[in-house]
């Protein structure tokens, strides 16, 4: 039985013994399930050394205001220690709009930086020197743009495409499942994810063309077997799209990454790791053949749990976080993000945003789980939570095929609804003190100590929109539109979009414009409870 305030089972509802012994993993076959590190099925890691020859890449997470303060951040957080930016964008940018657009109103620069052109990209990356750091951006409907952008920066800094390393997200399967960022229907958004990969090869060979996202999910409330689950039938979709235009698996296969929450239940999210990778594994070599080892290899990057902080006592979430942050490491990740304490507030201050990469480097640098590879492979408890894992997210993977794929599913609400009701049952537990939140709902005190957020500045909005004019009022605007018109016969026909996309943006078309041009031709999605 469990205590007061501790659930019985996992969180994905599986059962969750006691005790666990030889018995729990009767029939099981450590070679054929386990294998060894950098090896098929890639049970205990992508690599053969992990940590042992070099830790994960500490990649921290921001962006807020205007271009020139997130370039400020940026230079503290590589000062810190940070070995790759990660790149968060305002709503606005992350919805193809500009910032002096009447729907912008109100949110430019609040949950992360405003990207209006190739002006704020350069500004961004000010005295960031592009061929010497791997910068991953936070973005999925426009994210062929903004990678372009950087692109762009990066050669007028002298580095060409082909030195360039990094991740653009690009998962919007999971924005009409989770998150809502989605602007065209998802066709569309699925041919614009293709024409990324195929872009790639040619002109960006080491840049990670997708971050397949169980993250956003997690955060809406799917369990460690939903997340898993859909994230994966995500990808999947994503290798058929890119199989039936002309695609090769072993050209594009190589490139795909995954981005997972790391929660608070340590032991369930190793095993969820463990488990991704092993699933994975089978899928691309099964079922569509793959020969490369690095095709099969589900390589990811982590954020600790953002959902699960909180306002009350925000001190507190320094604790869950290098809990989250240990797990992600026990679970093998390539990179890792660990949320700042303030963050349930606002967004991080500068000693927030240190003390989290801090927190990283103490995992690193004064444990001893980077001295030997995969600490957790033969535990009974681990092991035997891998497998039950394992074959929860298998049973969600055919229900979503049985609706005909990620899309078809997506299309009726399935992936959505699961969530859904598994945040209703978390929600319960919580509001019912059957499961603890230390500082909310038990543990609590009377009033929390004073505190400063960091707050935007609500003149950035009037600031980015005199750029803008400014901006259009010097451009060679019959170039612009000229370029605007070839993205549109582009995208209306069979041509990769990116090529007439990078002329616009060179000419500095906007990233409203250029999306209003796709969106003339595309349309924009509808969801079903829309109608």
């Amino acid at each position: 039985m469990s205590g007061p305030g501790i659930p019985e089972g996992t969180e994905s509802g599986l059962p969750f013994e006691p005790v666990y012994g030889p018995e729990a993993l009767a029939g099981w076959d450590p070679e054929s399930q386990l294998g060894r590190p950098g090896q098929f099925p890639y049970t205990r890691g992508v690599y053969e050394s992990m940590y042992t020859g070099r830790p994960w890449t500490m990649r921290q997470y921001a962006g807020f205001g205007t271009a020139a303060e997130s370039n400020q951040r940026y230079h503290q957080l590589i000062a810190a220690g940070t070995a790759g930016l990660s790149v968060a964008f305002d709503l606005p940018t992350q919805m193809g709009y500009d910032s002096d657009a009447d729907i912008a109103s109100g949110e430019v620069g609040k949950v992360g930086v405003a990207i209006d052109s190739i002006e704020d990209m350069r500004l961004l990356f000010d005295g960031i020197p592009l061929d010497q750091v791997s910068t991953s951006m936070t973005i999925n409907a426009p994210a062929a743009l903004l990678m372009l952008l950087y692109q762009l920066v990066g050669e007028e800094q002298g580095a060409s495409g082909q030195q360039l390393t990094g991740t653009v997200q690009n998962d919007v399967l999971k924005e009409y499942i989770a998150r809502g960022t989605y602007i065209y229907p998802p066709q569309q958004s699925l041919r614009l994810t293709t024409d990324i990969f195929r872009y790639c090869q040619e002109h960006m060979p080491r840049w990670n063309t997708i971050s397949i996202s169980g993250y956003h999910m997690a955060e809406a409330g799917a369990t460690p077997a939903q997340e898993v689950a859909f994230t994966l039938a995500n990808g999947i979709e994503y290798v058929r799209a890119a199989i039936a235009s002309g695609q090769d698996v072993d050209t594009f296969a190589p490139r795909l990454a995954f981005f997972f929450v790391s929660r608070t239940t340590l032991l369930e999210e190793v095993a969820k790791f463990r488990a991704a990778r092993r699933i994975w594994a089978h899928v691309m070599r099964e079922e569509f053949g793959a020969k490369n080892p690095k095709s099969m290899m589900l390589r990811f990057h982590t954020q600790t749990a953002g959902v699960q902080l909180t306002a009350q006592q925000p001190e507190v979430n320094l604790v869950r976080v290098a809990v989250q942050g240990l797990a992600a490491v026990l679970g093998g990740t390539q990179s890792l993000h660990t949320n700042s304490f303030d963050e349930a507030i606002a967004l991080p201050t500068e000693k927030a945003a240190r003390l989290a990469l801090r927190t990283q480097q103490v995992i690193a640098y004064e444990t001893d789980v980077t001295k030997t590879v995969d600490p957790f492979a033969g535990s009974y408890a681990v092991e035997s939570l891998t497998d039950d894992l394992e074959a929860a997210a298998c049973s969600l993977m055919e229900s979503v095929e049985e609706r005909g794929g990620a899309v078809a599913a997506i299309e009726t609400g399935f992936q959505k609804n699961e969530i859904e009701k598994a945040a209703y049952r978390i929600a319960q537990e919580i509001d019912s003190r059957e499961r603890t939140v230390v500082g909310l709902n038990r543990f609590t005190i009377d009033a929390d100590e004073p505190y400063e957020p960091l707050r935007v500045d609500p003149a950035i909005e009037a600031q980015q929109a005199e750029r803008l004019a400014r901006l259009r009022a010097e451009r060679r605007q019959d170039e612009v539109d000229r370029r605007l018109d070839d993205l549109r016969k582009a995208a209306d026909g069979t041509d990769n979009v990116l090529p007439s996309m990078k002329a616009a943006l060179a000419e500095k078309a906007t990233v409203g414009e250029v999306c209003d041009a796709l969106r003339e031709v595309w349309g924009v999605y509808q969801p079903p409870d829309a109608f």
